[in-house]
């Protein structure tokens, strides 16, 4: 739950004033003051149709926002991904149920569905007058688009589908924006959406104002234009009511087959259902993050992308989810790692990361007509550190991949073949200063971390030698001799005697590193 902050002073709000909502495909933000501030469509690492968030004037937004509240509460439903947004005043409280349909099929339909983003705005209490605007802006704001609002046959009252749709076109992409209504026994009160240019913006967004009384509520479908008749099934409160219920069951489904019954359930489970949104569920891939060039801090300039899949992060993803019980996540991911593994380097080694399609290219660009998250620039795209060398990342792959054999499914000959080639790479790169765990962009040096995860990689392989005789090693004793030469250097090159510390590296001795707490955990 999160406590209302005001965007008035900078024209930006709080990171932690944004609720995750998606379908394993793509995320939205939502803020606590209503509005949706992130979204690439249709993946992940799609360009944004809107962001906000990276600039406050271009970046485009969808906001459903009362005109009069004291205060502002944020929570998911229970055990789900369903946002709820309610805000409180004197007049009356109003709350915003934002989620996106899972699963594709429509139950009890014989329709698929291109992914639909769904706001529910309801009047709980009293009489609520509510501001709407959707403004977005196509391709990191960078093409241009049409605004057309067209009246559509309503001649399916009964199904209280809303009069007028929004089509927003660009050159590459067109979405529209439809709504349905229930006022219950009462009328609904007349509004439409009034087309606004706003400086900044390519093209123009729409604007409306409605009332809403208690009990009264309106849903909103932000949606791709589909191309065939399949795709796009007759709108009704009907069919969004199965949507709902589908997508909420989906989610209490998942998670209610954690085996997770230790301390504070609640928030891990909260974290697993938060970890399973970052999952690309057509290929298995799972992303570092779902989100670009946010900040380290306020006016930096290390503003990454993180939509891709980096190596670490997925291991350290999948050891959680297969802890918890989720193993399907985990076969996912290694049906997506046998893909990257049968295209390794020649040498064996492997790219730090990779696209959720599994590709190597992940070009760098930099966005300078954006002004960054409290203008921090520059905003950018692709990451180039995707050839960094950081030898960490064997360690934590072959971790993930020897708990997957040991709490999965066993691993098949290929996958050992591929894991012969990660090791004796790691025999010969082992003793290389590396970028580290920090994808530090200057000097390499001689990380402890990296040396350390170096050892985990040998020393995994050995133990799959012993827990599966039947695979062929014919390289083992190189590997124990390795494994035992980078525990003897880093005892002897990386503990501080006079500090009584590990060091970050052998060329920052006195330099402390959280990164090392991990030793430990992987002995």
């Amino acid at each position: 739950m999160f406590a209302y902050k005001d965007r008035s002073e900078t024209g930006y709000l709080p990171i932690e004033s944004y609720g995750l909502i998606g379908n394993m495909r793509t995320v939205a933000l939502s803020s606590t003051d209503g509005a949706i501030d992130y979204y690439c469509y249709p993946y992940f690492d799609s360009p944004s149709v809107f962001a906000r968030i990276l600039d406050k004037n271009k970046g485009g937004h969808f906001s459903i926002t009362p005109q009069h509240y004291t205060s502002i509460k944020q929570q998911y439903l229970p055990n789900s991904n369903i946002l709820a947004t309610k805000f409180l005043s004197d007049h009356g409280v109003s709350q915003i149920t934002d989620f996106m349909n899972h699963p594709e099929e429509i139950p009890g339909h014989p329709y698929e569905l291109l992914p639909w983003m769904v706001r529910k705005v309801e009047a709980i209490r009293g009489t609520i007058e509510i501001d709407v605007e959707c403004f977005p802006a196509f391709n990191y704001a960078q093409n241009k688009h049409t605004t057309t609002v067209h009246t559509i046959d309503n001649s399916s009252s009964e199904d209280h589908v809303g009069p007028w749709r929004v089509e927003f076109e660009s050159q590459d992409l067109t979405m529209d924006l439809r709504f349905t209504y229930d006022c219950g026994e009462n009328e609904c009160p007349y509004w439409k959406f009034d087309v606004e240019e706003r400086e900044g913006l390519l093209g123009p967004g729409v604007t409306t104002k409605i009332t809403l009384s208690e009990g009264q509520s309106i849903v909103f479908i932000f949606r791709e234009v589909p191309q065939k008749a399949s795709l796009d099934p007759p709108l009704s409160n009907f069919l969004l009511s199965k949507l709902f219920n589908g997508t909420l069951s989906y989610w209490r489904n998942w998670i209610g087959h954690s085996n997770y019954n230790g301390r504070w359930r609640e928030t891990v489970l909260r974290s697993a259902l938060a970890l399973k949104l970052m999952v690309f569920a057509p290929t298995g891939a799972i992303v570092a993050a779902p989100t670009f060039s946010l900040p380290e801090h306020f006016g930096g300039t290390r503003n990454w992308d993180y939509r891709y899949t980096w190596i670490r992060d997925s291991a350290f993803t999948i050891y959680a989810l297969l802890r918890l019980g989720f193993s399907e996540e985990a076969d996912a991911y290694m049906g997506y790692l046998e893909r990257i593994l049968s295209n390794m380097n020649p040498d064996g080694s492997l790219q730090i990361m990779y696209t959720i399609h599994g590709c190597k290219e992940l070009e760098e660009i930099e966005l300078h007509h954006l002004e960054g998250y409290r203008e921090s620039r520059p905003v950018r795209i692709g990451n180039g550190a995707a050839d960094h060398l950081q030898l960490d990342i064997y360690g934590e792959l072959l971790d993930a991949i020897y708990l997957y054999n040991k709490n999965g499914k066993p691993i098949s000959y290929d996958m050992w073949q591929y894991v012969t080639r990660l090791v004796n790479y790691v025999c010969t790169a082992w003793d290389q200063p590396d970028m580290g765990i920090w994808e530090v962009r200057s000097a390499k040096q001689n990380f402890i971390y990296s040396k350390v995860m170096c050892w985990v990689a040998l020393d995994r392989a050995i133990r799959f030698t012993e827990k599966r005789s039947n695979f062929p090693c014919r390289d083992k004793m190189k590997w124990l001799e390795i494994r035992d030469n980078i525990y003897t250097e880093i005892m002897e090159k990386g503990w501080n005697s006079e500090l009584q510390h590990f060091s970050q590296s052998y060329e920052s001795p006195n330099t402390l590193d959280s990164s090392i707490l991990v030793m430990p955990l992987r002995s």
